[in-house]
């Protein structure tokens, strides 16, 4: 391949990067989790129930958002054989 083109197989690709609101969803599930599982090792039940319901948050804003839209799907690369991956 040509230095600063792009191949007709890489072309099409997309991009798996995904959108801001769909990362700030899942932002918000793992600030959830996170805050849970700390109140689990200093067993306070109300910072787990405050970690659970920041999940949820972030569960109704990845539906919300529609974040499984994001997903690209690669056409089938082609030409690959098992000697080019070693």
């Amino acid at each position: 391949m040509v230095e600063g083109k792009k191949s007709e197989q890489t072309e099409d690709l997309g991009s798996h990067g995904g959108r801001a609101s769909s990362w700030l969803a899942v932002t918000v599930m793992l600030a959830g989790t996170i805050v849970a599982g700390f109140g689990l090792t200093v067993a306070s039940w109300t910072l787990v129930w405050i970690g659970a319901g920041v999940f949820v948050v972030g569960g109704i804003l990845a539906l919300v958002f529609d974040i499984f839209t994001d997903v690209v799907i690669d056409a089938p690369r082609v030409g690959m054989r098992a000697e080019d991956h070693r």
